[in-house]
């Protein structure tokens, strides 16, 4: 029971994470959160991941300068800078990670007060309301979850 106790004392003041893929949706998701660390007083993570392109058994050659890396990290900046303004970035810590974003985001969980994502992000078809990553976090993350619909 004291495991747990502290566990939950500990996730409590643990920061609030959103996952950012450069959608529409994901950027709403930031902007809520941000206001939500604002009103707590926690910190705010924003975390993107990268895979490598499926090739499906095809041989590519990449060019030299190809970084799927910081393709993502340009992405995330991007995204915090256009929701958050300019100077957000010093206020938001910038997580870039290599993988899926559901698992990523799960682990990202187990500290974490709060997570936020969209309900969509660019892997959506069309007329779905919740998206595969979204519905994922919502049944499995180890903190409470916040899914933020896109406005009209």
């Amino acid at each position: 029971m004291t495991q747990q106790t502290n566990t939950d004392e500990a996730r409590e003041r643990g920061p609030i994470v959103v996952g950012i893929d450069g959608s529409e949706c994901s950027r709403e998701a930031l902007a809520w959160a941000a206001e939500q660390a604002r009103l707590t007083g926690l910190r705010l993570v924003a975390v993107t991941t990268w895979e490598w392109p499926n090739t499906y058994g095809y041989p590519v050659a990449w060019s030299e300068n190809v970084s799927f890396e910081d393709d993502a990290r340009l992405i995330l900046e991007e995204s915090v800078e256009k929701t958050l303004g300019p100077d957000a970035k010093d206020t938001v810590t910038l997580v870039v990670v290599h993988g899926h974003p559901a698992p990523t985001l799960l682990k990202e969980s187990e500290e974490a007060s709060l997570l936020v994502v969209g309900s969509r992000g660019h892997g959506e078809f069309a007329g779905m309301v919740l998206g595969s990553v979204s519905e994922f976090l919502a049944t499995h993350a180890h903190c409470p979850v916040v899914i933020v619909r896109r406005g009209n």
